[in-house]
Parts: C-alpha cells; sequence; structure tokens
C-alpha cells in the first residue's frame, strides 16, 4: 500500500472516542485545547482484516469464556521466523496485557528489595518507574550523545554493574526514545557484558517491526543463540499494527528455571495468565493478513520523519534531531533555542503541543521533545510550523 493510498484509507479522527492522546490532553496536560504528539498509538485505524475478524465475533454475540486456538501461536511463530529469523518455540512463549506489565512482575520475580537494576538512559520512562515503584536500586549508565546520534558507554555501563552487583539489565530495542536500532556488534557487547557479571537481560522489543533504517536483530539470536537463556524477550503486536488496546502481549523465556518462576508467579500472585479472545483474533489476524498494511505504515512515517527533518535542517538548524532508525518517535534536542526550564511553556504554552518531555525519560533527556510521527501529515506540517514561528519570534 502506497503512502497516499494509506492516509486515505486509515487516517482517521479521535477526539471524542474515549482516546488517552486525545480525550486525556486535560488531565495529563492540564488543558485540552492542545495537538496532541504525545502518547505512543497510532491516528490510523488498524488493518480491515482485523476488523473483519472482530466485527465476525461480535456479530455472532457471544462472549463466554475462550480457548487460544493454536493458530493464534503459529501466525507470531511464523511472523518472528519470516521477518526477523528469530525461532521462537511455542512452549517458549507466555501472556502479559502489556510489555509494562511484564516488566513490573518480572522485576518481582527474578529480584528482591534493593536489589539493583541498570537501565541505558535516555530511555522509556517505565522502565524506571518499574525498578523505584518496587523498592528496588534504580541505576543509571547514559548513552553518549555524538551531535543526536546515540550509542552505548561499554566503560560506564560494565563499572556501574560491578559496583552495584546489577542482577537486571533492561534494555531497550528498537529503543524508545532516541531511535537507534542496535548493531549486531553493539548487542553482542552487551550480552558479554551481562553474561560476565550474571545479569539477566529484559528486552523490551515492542518496537522491532517499525524499523525505517537498518535491521532488527532481536537479542535472543546473537550469535547463534548463545545468550538465549539469559535473555527474556517482551513484544506484542500493539505498536505494529495500533492495538494497544486490546493487551496482548508476549513474553519469550526458554530459561525453565526463570520460566518456572514466571509461571508461579502469574498463577498463584496476579491470577493472569491469558487475556480476552478479542486481542488473540486481533492480533492473529494482524500477523496473517497485516504485511501490505503495515508497508503503507512504515512509508507514511518515513514522508513525516523526513518532512519533519528536512523543516528543521531549514528552518530551525541548531535543533538537533536523532536519525530515526526505528520507532515512530522523533526525538529532538531545542536546547539551542530554549532553555529547558522554559520548555514546556513554550512548546506548550505557546506553540500548543502537546509532546513528551526528554526529562520524563531521565536526566540525559534534557532540553529534548520527544514528538509521535504515527499521524497524518497535516498534523505534522501544523506541528512544525507552530515550532519555527515561535521560536523564530
Amino acid at each position: 500500500m502506497n503512502q497516499k493510498e494509506f492516509e486515505e484509507k486509515c487516517s482517521i479522527e479521535r477526539i471524542n472516542t474515549n482516546s488517552v492522546k486525545w480525550d486525556g490532553l486535560k488531565k495529563k496536560f492540564g488543558e485540552d485545547n492542545l495537538l496532541s504528539m504525545w502518547v505512543a498509538d497510532m491516528d490510523f485505524k488498524v488493518p480491515q482484516e482485523v476488523i473483519n475478524v472482530l466485527n465476525k465475533k461480535i456479530e455472532h454475540g457471544v462472549f463466554g469464556y475462550a480457548e487460544i486456538k493454536d493458530s493464534y501461536y503459529d501466525a507470531f511463530i511464523k511472523w518472528e521466523e519470516e521477518k526477523h529469523n528469530y525461532r521462537v518455540k511455542k512452549e517458549s512463549i507466555r501472556y502479559s496485557p502489556g510489555v509494562v506489565s511484564a516488566i513490573y512482575w518480572l522485576v518481582n520475580i527474578l529480584t528482591k528489595e534493593n536489589d539493583s537494576i541498570i537501565i541505558s538512559t535516555p530511555v522509556y520512562y517505565p522502565f524506571h518507574n518499574a525498578v523505584k515503584e518496587n523498592n528496588r536500586k534504580l541505576i543509571i549508565s547514559d548513552l553518549k550523545n555524538n551531535n543526536g546520534y546515540y550509542s552505548f558507554d561499554f566503560i560506564d555501563f560494565e563499572r556501574k554493574i560491578v559496583e552495584n552487583n546489577v542482577k537486571i539489565y533492561i534494555l531497550c530495542s528498537p529503543h524508545n526514545p532516541v531511535g537507534r536500532v542496535w548493531k549486531e556488534s553493539e548487542l553482542r557487547t552487551i550480552l558479554e557484558i551481562c553474561k560476565r557479571n550474571n545479569v539477566i537481560v529484559i528486552s523490551d522489543e515492542i518496537h522491532h517491526d517499525l524499523v525505517l533504517e537498518g535491521k532488527h536483530i532481536p537479542t535472543a539470536i546473537i550469535d547463534n543463540y548463545k545468550y538465549e537463556d539469559m535473555v527474556i524477550t517482551l513484544t506484542a503486536p500493539s505498536k505494529t499494527f495500533n492495538l494497544a488496546g486490546c493487551k496482548n502481549s508476549f513474553v519469550i523465556i526458554t530459561n525453565n528455571e526463570i520460566m518456572e518462576k514466571f509461571d508461579k508467579y502469574t498463577s498463584t500472585v496476579v491470577r493472569v495468565t491469558n487475556g480476552n479472545e478479542f486481542g488473540y483474533l486481533a492480533a492473529e489476524a494482524a500477523y496473517t493478513q497485516g504485511d501490505r498494511w503495515l508497508n503503507g505504515v512504515k512509508k507514511t512515517l518515513k514522508q513525516n520523519f523526513d518532512y519533519m527533518k528536512e523543516t528543521l535542517e531549514r528552518e530551525l538548524p541548531l535543533a538537533k534531531i536523532s536519525p530515526l532508525e526505528g520507532t515512530y518517535l522523533a526525538w529532538i534536542n531545542m536546547e539551542n533555542y530554549i532553555q529547558n526550564d522554559e520548555l514546556e511553556n513554550i512548546i506548550q504554552g505557546k506553540c500548543k503541543l502537546a509532546v513528551d518531555y526528554g526529562h520524563w525519560f531521565g536526566d540525559a533527556g534534557q532540553g529534548c521533545i520527544r514528538i509521535n510521527i504515527a499521524t497524518s501529515k497535516d498534523n505534522i506540517i501544523e506541528a512544525m510550523d507552530r515550532i519555527v514561528k515561535e521560536i523564530k519570534k
């Protein structure tokens, strides 16, 4: 599906649809007359094939207890092997309502209070919260920022692991918010560091299908699955196909000891071992029939990002926009134009935009904003116009 066809068929108005992104502005930002460019879901209809299968279920009219079909697992397993060369076995798959829920569960399963957990900042803020809100010790290793291009600081990373006896590393791959798709060599080095220090890696790969440059490499397959038993992979159809509301995510565990702990925790503590039928049906339909739709999404994201990048380079050349290798989240450093303590006043107060602010992702994000580009081209143009005009004043 080309970009024009995709936007004509799939762009949709979401105000007054109970949308967190659009109808939750007052609660999150204190006002509702903002152009919403924040939380990570799309302003696009899901694939028609998903709508069709859910309509068929609704028309049947019975929403009782349902079994999970083998075809659901088969669809995901086939997708991972064909798209990412990742061989996932059905017995390694477990359910969680969301990747964030799984991270919270795993923090409690694999560590005790005051144990240390490390993250690479700036990074998705629920990583921070999962550690702090469970009374674990948060260890931060900042990514190195080279003019907007981010990379690991391996020396700092290992030093902090050793000094703090770190138990878990929560990896974001592709990385939210800086847009990196990690190279095989980078992942190998991270895994080697974690292996020699007995650190378990929780790899959040929820954006793995949304790669615009390079190729996503699942963490677990590095060096022919050499590190698989120390890696727990989390992913979902939610970002790929805009299905976050279906509450259906995958936890992939190959380590038997960890699997036993996970099963015991989910069956006896949280009492959540499976989701609702709509989530399973939607995921299966998306993985088996959503390829053409996804191609349209990626073309639209590329066009939107290119417009944003070209506009900033032309009109505000001192703004640093990070290369968008993966995700649909643009990361822009505004500190050459706006002091950090004025950022929200300018972006929200003057430009009337709702965005994610860099400091939400850790101190390493100071001066930056994250903009969700999974929206119409008109919204991208309007957002850029507002920023350019206000700063040029």
